[in-house]
């Protein structure tokens, strides 16, 4: 009753009938533990390929950030440019090194004269070589401030191209550059006492 033969017409049996519906499951169980392991891979492939996109991106932070550090920021310029106009109003209005230097050159000069000296020496010892020691150090002060405006003025010129300066920056430079070249006159003429010579004893 169970089993049927093949005729010759080419009519399948029962058997053969069965065992196609087994190969035809197996087949299909073969093509879904396919798409499973595919399915496992595809996370695993994503968490290999996200740690190194998170490097990649952390080494061009990293870049960038290493380029805004070496990037000139200005302060040295801004310092530049107070110290210049420090400078320049230390010369017109003196300094205690002009001031210990005047006080020196007076003391050197009552020594080196006596009571019976006549006025002009006394004059130009005791006064006239003080007064010339400020002058001096007033105009090396004023030197300094006009170097050293110039240099902050012409900075950008030697740095990085297409960085402008900063305007404070210049404006602070410029008026180091202005004090020190006032002070500058100024020292000449006091040293050569065109301005504020010494009193004529006749």
């Amino acid at each position: 009753m169970g089993t049927k033969t093949v005729d010759e017409t080419g009519v399948k049996t029962d058997e053969h009938k069965t065992d196609e519906a087994a190969e035809a499951a197996e087949a299909t169980e073969a093509s879904e533990s396919i798409e499973v392991t595919k399915a496992a891979e595809a996370p695993e492939a994503a968490e290999t390929d996200t740690p190194e996109d998170a490097d990649a991106a952390a080494d061009e932070d990293t870049d960038g950030t290493e380029g805004t550090a070496a990037a000139p920021t200005g302060v040295g310029q801004g310092a530049g440019a107070v110290v210049s106009a420090g400078l320049g109003i230390v010369s017109l209005t003196g300094s205690w090194v002009g001031t210990v230097a005047s006080a020196r050159e007076s003391l050197m000069g009552q020594l080196q004269t006596s009571s019976s000296s006549d006025v002009g020496t006394l004059i130009e010892k005791g006064y006239g070589n003080a007064w010339q020691a400020t002058a001096m150090w007033g105009g090396i002060f004023a030197l300094v401030a006009l170097i050293v405006g110039v240099v902050v003025l012409a900075r950008p010129a030697f740095g990085a191209p297409g960085r402008p300066q900063a305007p404070w920056i210049k404006s602070v430079a410029w008026a180091g550059v202005a004090l020190g070249v006032i002070g500058l006159l100024l020292a000449v003429l006091k040293y050569t006492d065109v301005l504020l010579g010494l009193p004529a004893t006749g």
